[in-house]
């Protein structure tokens, strides 16, 4: 990514890595290509239908994020807050610069990079 400020919206399946600009935003999708399709739940056994982090998936979205300034992590489910423990622990410098964690279900890309734009320019601001 060549912009400053960096948005992932991730979940157990894919990663998509959004730089962001005033004017303009990339865009960068890594998939997770040893997800299951689909975990089933049963209401009778603790801890079944929930997908364990996928290390080798984390690295390749961390590989991807490049050096951004700031680092925003959106997404459904657990997903982003394990992926930010993941960076706490193996890409330290890039868990610097994560400036904070957002719930977000399935938007568009289009609403992703608008949240994403609205949230850095509140954040440079308080500056």
């Amino acid at each position: 990514m060549t912009l400053q400020h960096t948005c992932v919206w991730i979940d157990h399946r894919e990663a998509k890595i959004f730089g962001i600009g005033r004017d303009k935003s990339d865009e960068i999708v890594v998939h997770d290509h040893h997800a299951p399709r689909h975990i089933h739940r049963k209401a009778d056994q603790v801890h079944l239908g929930k997908a364990p982090p996928n290390d080798q998936f984390f690295d390749e979205v961390a590989g991807a994020l490049g050096s951004p300034k700031e680092l925003i992590l959106i997404g459904p489910g657990t997903a982003r807050t394990e992926f930010a423990g993941y960076l706490h622990e193996h890409h330290t410098p890039l868990a610097k610069r994560i400036c904070g964690i957002e719930a977000a279900d399935h938007p568009s890309e289009g609403q992703i990079v608008a949240a994403a734009r609205k949230y850095f320019k509140a954040a440079d601001r308080m500056r």
